[in-house]
């Protein structure tokens, strides 16, 4: 291929390399303000490209010498190098610290700064904004409890047997771990989301007391609305049947209590008011406000059971 030939293509196929050099120019946008002066360079790159693209163009199409090519080529290179800080800012590597950029700390980093030391250098510009978060009434009756939603659902399950001596008792536990640490509870956390709330109540039970509990019978619910912003929602379950023995966990330190001895006074505030009832055989669904461990606000309520077992 003769030196002319190689010309022509090069002509035919210019627009590509101009369509590149404008590619990266789109790209320093994303990187705004940080990268005003490189998107200029660019742009004056596009220009040099541009009047070669020119010169090229009128020596094939005048018929004019082809190596006059190259002349047009030492005055671009020329003028490139003696403008080299508007025409190329670009470097590999951050000068503050010597670590290698990546490629948009190339393209979009006037001063070639690396983002760790960029942020040093304005820490104004990564302060996250204050989100006003809207106030938590502290009463019940201040809540729209129709459309309030849980963040989280979970499940506590009451064991019940006959000792031999025909006491009523109920199995509790020490929380050692999570909400609740160092409350008397019973056995009860999370509902995964592949599982529905009886077979969390048996696992959790499980894993809490290493006790397998049976049909477990759904008898109200709890909504938690905490200052903080948190909201939780339980389903309460009694049972009767199970195997096993009482084993010590991370979680939990199991014992069976006398149904007359809870000791309430050791426990959240709200069992003392729902528990008694849920113990004569009622239904229920309490509504709740905490700050903390302290109970702010409650409201129980009679219903008729619609849980089921989901």
């Amino acid at each position: 291929m003769s030196f002319h030939s190689i010309l022509e293509k090069i002509a035919e196929n210019y627009l590509w390399f101009l369509l590149i050099i404008l590619l990266v120019n789109l790209q320093q946008k994303r990187y705004l303000p940080r990268s005003l002066h490189k998107r200029m360079a660019t742009l004056l790159l596009a220009v040099l490209a541009l009047v070669l693209e020119i010169a090229l163009a009128l020596i094939l199409a005048k018929g004019w010498p082809d190596w006059l090519v190259f002349i047009a080529l030492a005055i671009v290179i020329s003028v490139a190098v003696i403008m080299h800080d508007r025409f190329w800012p670009f470097r590999l590597h951050c000068p503050k610290c010597g670590a290698s950029l990546k490629w948009k700390e190339i393209i979009g980093s006037d001063g070639n700064i690396c983002d760790e030391c960029y942020q040093k250098e304005h820490p104004e510009e990564f302060v996250e904004p204050e989100i006003e978060k809207p106030e938590i009434p502290s009463s019940v009756d201040d809540i729209d409890w129709n459309n309030w939603e849980a963040e989280q659902n979970c499940v506590i399950t009451y064991l019940f047997r006959t000792s031999e001596s025909g006491e009523r008792q109920v199995l509790l536990i020490d929380k050692k771990t999570g909400l609740g640490k160092g409350l008397v509870n019973v056995p009860g956390g999370h509902i995964e989301p592949e599982e529905t709330a009886v077979e969390a109540a048996v696992r959790e039970y499980k894993e809490e007391t290493g006790l397998d509990i049976k049909n477990p019978a759904h008898i109200g619910k709890l909504h938690f609305q905490f200052l903080d912003g948190t909201t939780l929602a339980g389903h309460v379950y009694f049972c009767e049947d199970f195997s096993g023995d009482i084993h010590e966990t991370d979680e939990a330190r199991g014992f069976w209590c006398p149904v007359s001895e809870i000791p309430f006074d050791r426990m959240w505030e709200d069992d003392r008011y729902w528990l008694p009832e849920a113990l004569s055989g009622m239904h229920f669904s309490v509504v709740s406000v905490f700050d903390g461990e302290k109970m702010l606000s409650l409201k129980f309520s009679k219903i008729e059971d619609k849980e089921g077992n989901d």
